[in-house]
């Protein structure tokens, strides 16, 4: 009985040294990952989604530890975090910005701690106050071999918002009279997809020889309480006479929506309604004939992406300095077509 105990034993103390070399085999690397806004429905999906990649590509011996941070669309708020981040040794940082005015500022601090960086979602080619492109006053930052940019063309996804107007039967002039009159409500100003998406939505209009007329232009920061509000206040001014409906992302779409359909007006009929994101909620809109369309931004292709990118970095591995996703259009003919 002894000899059986003495075995046992000795093939226990067998497993937990197999369990302990085990343990000291896994590496497990550090990843801060700051979002600008948790409630905002498009980087929810994105954040979500790069937890779950980074888990499906672990193995036994490599772990990924996320650390998810809010950064409540305030600037003092995120740059803490990225503080907090670099105090905590993070292997490579995620970075949403909050302000892409403010990247040079945190792409320093990140850099100067020798962490590498994949920047996301929101493209830091704002100015700073000397009036040089971010790029520009840190002499390239994207040209840095430790830092990158992966994100969507937020000009694409204007120009698709156009086209899809300008492919209508009627190209947006529901009442004949020669000009496509529209509302614009963008997101954040100083936002680079927000400008890209409201100047390239009507720029594909007017390269195409259509005539325009801006009713009203209002910002909605991306929030669908506002858009409802700012095509709710459009549609009591200038009734009728508003034709299209251009919103910078879905949420603000959805809200529109609900405005257009409280005025008692009809998409499809006498008002035409985009957005962007294809979200879920918009995307059934589109099916119904309740939103004109919306343009994919694809959130599953952009996170895969920066996780792939952000391994790569974690491995010594060389990198480009921009990774491009390309939208797609989501419109009636396209969402019947799936």
């Amino acid at each position: 009985m002894k000899k059986v105990l003495a075995l046992v034993l000795v093939a226990m103390m067998a497993l937990g040294m197999v369990a302990v070399a085990s343990a000291e085999g896994v590496k497990t690397y550090k990843v801060g990952v700051s979002i600008y806004q948790f409630t905002d429905n498009f980087m929810t999906l994105y954040r979500n989604e790069i937890e779950s990649y980074f888990k499906s590509l672990e193995t036994d011996s490599v772990k990924y530890e996320i650390t998810m941070a809010d950064g409540k669309n305030d600037m003092a708020e995120q740059t803490n975090q990225v503080q907090n981040f670099i105090t905590q040794g993070m292997d490579v940082i995620i970075l949403n910005l909050v302000q892409t005015s403010s990247a040079d500022v945190l792409i320093d601090m990140i850099v100067d701690a020798g962490i590498p960086l994949v920047l996301i979602n929101r493209e830091p080619l704002a100015y700073d106050a000397e009036g040089k492109t971010i790029d520009e006053a840190y002499e390239g930052i994207l040209n840095n071999p430790q830092v990158c940019y992966v994100g969507a063309d937020a000009r694409q996804s204007g120009t698709f918002q156009g086209e899809m107007v300008a492919e209508l039967d009627n190209h947006g002039d529901i009442n004949g009279d020669g000009k496509i009159s529209y509302i614009m409500i963008e997101g954040d100003p100083e936002n680079i997809d927000a400008q890209y998406r409201t100047e390239f939505s009507v720029k594909a209009l007017t390269d195409a020889g259509y005539e325009v007329a801006c009713l009203d232009d209002q910002v909605g920061n991306w929030d669908q309480t506002k858009g409802q509000e700012l095509c709710a206040n459009a549609l009591t001014k200038y009734g009728f006479d508003v034709e299209v409906v251009f919103c910078n992302n879905d949420a603000m779409a959805l809200g529109a929506a609900t405005a257009i359909t409280t005025a008692g007006r009809t998409v499809g009929e006498d008002i035409y309604l985009l957005g962007v994101d294809a979200l879920e909620e918009a995307v059934q809109l589109v099916k119904d004939g309740e939103m004109t369309g919306t343009v994919l931004n694809d959130h599953i292709g952009q996170s895969h992406t920066a996780v792939d990118v952000a391994v790569k970095l974690l491995n010594g591995e060389a990198i480009d300095n921009y990774y491009w996703v390309d939208y797609v259009k989501v419109n009636k003919a396209y969402v019947d077509a799936q």
